[in-house]
């Protein structure tokens, strides 16, 4: 069992930044692969970014390509997203998930992680 606790969401202009975290329980966490998603209002659920255990791969989507950035520090257990030049369109509910085995590459699909936190919310004013 893991769990997992987002932190580092808040109210923020268009440009500005935040850096999310993601504390997760556990002796095994560099086995899990850690993806950041989001979900705004009447929207569903959308990829935002991934990396693998050991961190040597990353994954994003192209709407964040060049702006967010994901990151691990295994010692810590811990999960991070860097989110620069955020826009209102960013605004959303942020959760990290972390999932053993996403089968080929299927890192995008919510369906394939196993474990999710409660959310933070992330607002960008225009």
């Amino acid at each position: 069992q893991v769990q997992l606790v987002e932190s580092g969401g808040g109210l923020v202009q268009t440009g500005g930044s935040l850096r999310l975290s993601c504390a997760a329980s556990g002796r095994t966490f560099n086995r899990y692969i850690m993806g950041w998603f989001r979900q705004a209002p009447e929207k569903e659920r959308e990829f935002v970014a991934a990396i693998t255990g050991s961190g040597g791969r990353r994954y994003s989507a192209d709407s964040v390509k060049g702006r967010f950035t994901i990151s691990r520090d295994n010692a810590k257990n811990t999960v991070y997203l860097q989110m620069n030049s955020l826009k209102p369109e960013d605004t959303a509910v942020y959760y990290c998930a972390a999932a053993l085995d996403v089968g080929s590459n299927y890192y995008y699909q919510p369906n394939r992680y196993d474990y999710w936190g409660q959310g933070t919310q992330v607002t960008v004013s225009s």
